[in-house]
């Protein structure tokens, strides 16, 4: 009975098994020292393994239908007599077809099948020398194929075929072992695929499909709900690929395409049976999104009008309607809220590498810290041409958040699209798409990505000259008082802050490059080596700080009242293995409140070393010292300072990084081991320093104030309205990361705050506010 090529190419020499067989995480010690040893010795060309009909090339065997257990006899230097016998039992048809061939070649055939077959056992002696060897050389040349024979008193032929077949045991035994594992892991993504289905199908209703689960749902329900989602895509490709792969395994199936073809297939080839779209209509949404891009990057009047009193450009959606032909129900219109903006920048930054940062997810969080809290490729359905990755399209679901806890994050999933427009043009193009968003989760629904994003044109000099459009709608829901006017207005989530953050990464990481840098914009490091590590080790704080103290679902915040009256929400978490902040129990605080202080003036009095004494409870009463001050930026702002808090023997080091935009500013600071800064200020690796920031992010309240009396006086000139202020604190509370939080933690931490504010208050002679 001819045996089935489970290769899927009878030519190829049995190294290609071999490294499949080792690949497999789950082979048992003793095969995968069997297979290690094997590689050395497989010389033997492809010609000559079909020449000796082995294993993959249609040689004569019949199928193993018993279980045999691989984890012991298949490698250890003596086998059972019950097993010796099985596995000969398995050997008879060959060797007695071999007897009779040689006892008459030219005889009548019929005679000889009728002809009773000549039994060879092995002696348990003779298996032992052959496992030995076979241990050593599954593959044995010729040589050592006669000198096997002369020692067991075997016929060279026995010898080889004795090889050959255990070798097709092995390879047999492997293949059903990897098939059942295969089988199993298809059985568990079915099993979980199920309990998703569920999930969602209960918190849905059946007719309509709205969420009927209340919206104070507990969080760490809906933190597990998510990340399932996020996953679910991919669990349903990764089952499509299990099953090709049993397909292509298993005895007697065929493939029906190469592992490498499988691989580089776009899960959206059966988009079908999962989302309900085709890759061609995907396509055909994104270059839809693509064109209206263009013009609302382009347009001006009457699509685009200019307030004379802020000077932001307001869409003017009459217009957008009449020109996109957008069609609304008149009863959703109410429950959603539309909001449009556009900003127009110049980033410093080579337009393959922002290009680049857009269609890597993990670089575009970094490019965005304060803005998105999460982010995922759920699903790629086009690779693009080439390292440009033009039309490259995907599938993302991504968390936006403000720097408070007050206002809730936005949760959306949209397909980008990156596209070459000319030589020195290209855009990047987000659109939400109604049928993916409905199977994926309706519940998330609520906030929807109309055509957005980036025209970005390549200027000289390694700049970029980005035009942003941000237009989304959203359902309708209560803000706090205090951040009402800048969501609903747009500008929480709008184009400003996008181009002004994206500014503010690229000017950054041009001077974490830069080698000329003055000796004024870069005090107290010797070393360019040093200035960098200093300068990474501030962005790793300043993320930190940002991923921290925003509403993600990533925290759990419970509300407690400071002695000052303000709101603090209160977060902890646990530290386990991680080198970048101390180990154990930390203990987040954050509070908003409005100052009646610009925001400028209140950036530039927290950041101040010399004003430092009189909010920073912690310091000892005087100035701080200035270790190390390194520019990172255009704007004296935008500096990086190592402090020493005490002139004497006690001296506490803090590290701190002042950021400041169009849009937001923030002061981000942390105490640091003094030994482990002296040695990241020589250049030294700032991976594992301990840092645990605390700080405030400041910006404008948002209203666009007038001035109440028309006088030829400078100061009173001034139309500049408040800041909105969050201040935060993280904290050890213990060491150890199985302790639990006390109440004596959270009232620490609330002084803390308290006095702060008080401080603050009093230093700008804003008691009453």
């Amino acid at each position: 009975m001819g045996m089935v090529d489970m290769s899927n190419n009878s030519n190829n020499p049995p190294t290609s098994r071999t490294k499949d067989f080792f690949a497999s995480p789950a082979l048992s010690l003793s095969l995968a020292g069997i297979f290690r040893d094997a590689r050395a010795n497989e010389a033997v060309p492809a010609s000559s393994e079909v020449e000796e009909g082995e294993e993959g090339s249609g040689g004569g065997r019949r199928d193993i239908d018993q279980t045999v257990d691989i984890s012991s006899e298949n490698s250890g230097p003596v086998r059972s007599r019950s097993l010796d016998e099985d596995f000969d039992n398995e050997l008879l048809g060959e060797h007695d077809i071999l007897d009779d061939f040689d006892e008459d070649d030219d005889g009548d055939k019929n005679k000889r099948k009728k002809k009773r077959k000549k039994y060879h056992r092995h002696t348990s002696e003779q298996i032992r020398e052959m496992e030995a060897l076979f241990k050593e050389s599954p593959h044995p040349d010729e040589k050592q194929r006669q000198q096997l024979s002369k020692q067991l008193g075997l016929a060279p032929r026995q010898v080889k075929f004795w090889f050959q077949n255990r070798r097709t045991q092995i390879k047999a035994i492997q293949e059903r072992h990897e098939n059942s594992l295969l089988k199993n892991e298809i059985e568990k993504l079915r099993e979980e695929n199920k309990a998703m289905r569920e999930t969602i199908n209960k918190a849905c209703c059946l007719n309509c499909g709205i969420p009927t689960t209340s919206t104070s749902r507990d969080t760490s329900i809906t933190t597990e709900e998510q990340q399932l989602r996020i996953e679910n895509a991919k669990l349903k490709a990764e089952v499509e690929r299990l099953r090709t792969a049993i397909g292509k395994y298993s005895p007697g199936a065929t493939a029906s395409c190469s592992a490498s073809e499988q691989e580089s297939r776009s899960s959206l080839d059966f988009y079908t049976g999962i989302f309900g779209l085709e890759k061609s209509r995907i396509m055909e949404i994104v270059n839809q999104a693509l064109e209206e891009l263009r013009k609302m990057a382009t347009a001006g009047e009457p699509l685009w009008i200019r307030s004379l009193e802020t000077g932001r450009e307001i869409l003017n959606y009459d217009e957008y309607v009449k020109e996109f032909k957008v069609e609304h129900s008149s009863n959703e219109m109410p429950r959603r809220s539309i909001e449009a903006s556009r900003e127009t920048g110049v980033a410093f930054v080579d337009l393959p590498k922002l290009v680049q940062s857009f269609m890597d997810v993990n670089q575009w969080k970094e490019m965005f810290p304060c803005i998105i809290s999460k982010a995922a490729t759920v699903d790629l359905i086009s690779n693009g041409e080439g390292a440009t990755k033009n039309g490259a399209v995907q599938l993302m679901f991504a968390e936006l958040q403000t720097l408070t806890p007050m206002v809730p994050t936005r949760e959306v999933y949209f397909v980008r699209y990156c596209k070459q427009l000319s030589a020195e043009q290209w855009a990047i193009v987000d659109v939400s798409v109604d049928k993916v968003e409905d199977n994926i989760d309706a519940s998330l629904l609520k906030c929807r990505k109309r055509p957005s994003g980036c025209v970005i044109e390549d200027k000289s000099n390694g700049h970029c000259k980005v035009i942003w459009v941000e237009h989304v709608e959203c359902q309708k829901s209560p803000v706090h008082t205090l951040y009402r006017t800048v969501v609903n207005s747009g500008l929480a989530f709008g184009a400003r802050h996008w181009i002004a953050t994206l500014q503010l990464q690229c000017e950054r990481l041009v001077f974490f490059m830069a080698t000329n840098v003055p000796t004024k914009d870069s005090s107290g490091v010797a070393t360019l080596a040093g200035r960098k590590s200093i300068l990474k080790l501030a962005q790793r704080m300043t993320w930190s700080f940002c991923h921290a103290i925003g509403a993600s679902s990533y925290h759990s915040w419970n509300k407690v009242t400071s002695k000052t009256g303000e709101d603090i929400r209160i977060s902890s978490r646990k530290n386990l293995n991680d080198p970048g902040e101390p180990l154990g129990v930390i203990l987040c605080a954050v509070s908003s409140l409005w100052l009646p202080v610009s925001p400028h003036v209140l950036f530039d009095f927290l950041r101040d070393k010399a004003h430092r004494h009189e909010w920073d409870i912690m310091s000892s009463g005087g100035p701080a010292q200035t270790i190390a001050n390194l520019a990172k930026g255009q704007d004296r702002g935008n500096t990086v300072t190592i402090q020493a808090m005490n002139a004497n023997e006690n001296s506490m080091w803090i590290l701190q990084d002042g950021c400041t935009n169009a849009y937001e500013s923030m002061v981000v600071y942390a105490p640091v081991d003094i030994t482990g800064m002296q040695s990241v200020i020589t250049g030294c690796d700032s991976s594992n320093v301990a840092v645990l920031p605390s700080g405030f992010s400041i910006l404008s309240d948002g209203i666009e104030s007038r001035p109440l009396v028309i006088t030829s006086r400078q100061e009173e000139k001034s139309t500049e309205g408040g800041s909105l202020l969050t201040i935060a604190f993280q904290v050890l509370t213990n060491a150890s990361p199985t302790a639990k939080l006390t109440m004596e933690s959270v009232e620490s931490v609330n002084t803390l705050i308290s006095c702060t504010l008080r401080n603050i208050k009093t230093s700008l002679q804003c008691e009453d506010s």
